[in-house]
């Protein structure tokens, strides 16, 4: 098996793509709204991507959050609200504020668990602060580690009592970074002590199966290197201070933070400690080189990986989505009374 998750060029499977895909056995896929334009064709993409090597477990996977961030977008599918509209309700009602979370993650899963989807790349836990760049901006569920924490597990027992595995996004936090990393390379020069804060959340729910790198660069622990490309932050911040033994999937490596060809990123991001590569961009000749390059996941990534295939379950009995959205829209009527 590759360890990389592929991106798909279009609503449908090439033959190239299937006879790469067949040869290759990724361990997942990407969708983005290239390939999300109905239910019926979603919905046959992703049986298509199950029947190439007849896994019913396998990581299917999207970045749907709400907000900007959207790949089923309307009218085919529902609207969601980006995570600030929970963070303000936090403001005047935490207890609300998660029920209002775990009702819509749960909404949004059940829309995913229609379409084949597996994996939501979905909360980022990064605390917001003044400085954040707007990459995150309204995204973060806010400004304290406590709350970012209780909202980011809302999310993820919605996303799971749907069938979806949720993922821990950006390790080790992304609210101190001043640009965005898919343009640029974003330097931390906060203290060991300092960024203590930002493992938090993290550390909260350390035990979850699934998580993401940044492309940071974190000066208190490595000046040379963003964090995906790090053997140090990745074993001594991801996996010891923060505690995650789970499976750990690079951000995207086609993203302008880091530097070197396609196929070179990837081998050094597995040669740090990321468990998996995440490729997006369907480029063939990458993805190619990706394959050819890399030797087969690991018997701990290997582990890692069966975790994740363990927590794809079927959508438990429940409200149905309109009645979630019914009460998450209740909930967040509490803080627009509020600011009315």
């Amino acid at each position: 098996m590759t360890p990389a998750i592929f991106g798909i060029a279009g609503p449908s499977l090439s033959q190239e793509e299937r006879a790469f895909f067949a040869d290759a056995d990724p361990a997942g896929y990407i969708l983005f709204a290239r390939n999300c334009e109905d239910k019926v064709q979603l919905r046959r993409l992703t049986d298509d991507l199950r029947s190439i090597h007849g896994r019913e477990q396998l990581i299917i996977s999207i970045d749907q959050e709400g907000g900007r961030v959207a790949r089923m977008k309307p009218p085919v599918w529902q609207r969601y609200p980006a995570g600030e509209a929970f963070a303000r309700l936090w403001d005047i009602a935490p207890a609300s504020a998660i029920e209002a979370a775990r009702a819509n993650a749960e909404a949004m899963g059940r829309e995913l668990a229609e379409m084949g989807i597996t994996v939501d790349y979905h909360a980022p836990f990064d605390v917001r602060r003044k400085e954040t760049d707007d990459v995150i901006g309204d995204r973060a569920l806010g400004s304290d580690p406590l709350q970012v924490a209780a909202l980011g597990r809302a999310v993820l027992d919605g996303m799971s009592r749907a069938g979806i595995v949720g993922c821990l996004k950006h390790m080790p936090g992304h609210g101190r970074a001043t640009c965005d990393s898919h343009k640029e390379l974003p330097r931390v020069a906060a203290s060991d002590e300092d960024l203590a804060v930002d493992l938090e959340p993290f550390r909260t729910l350390a035990a979850h199966p699934l998580g993401m790198s940044a492309h940071i660069v974190f000066e208190a622990w490595d000046a040379d290197h963003p964090a995906t490309l790090s053997a140090k932050v990745i074993d001594e911040i991801i996996r010891q201070r923060i505690g995650f033994d789970g499976l750990l999937l690079s951000d995207d490596i086609d993203m302008q933070a880091l530097d070197g060809t396609i196929p070179d990123r990837a081998r050094r991001a597995l040669e740090a400690g990321c468990d998996i590569v995440l490729n997006c961009w369907a480029k063939m000749d990458d993805q190619r080189a990706i394959a050819e390059q890399s030797s087969d996941l690991g018997d701990a990534a290997a582990e890692r990986l069966e975790r994740v295939h363990h927590a794809m379950t079927a959508p438990q009995d429940g409200p149905d989505t309109t009645e979630l959205l019914a009460k998450r829209d209740a909930l967040l009527g509490l803080a627009e009374d509020r600011a009315a």
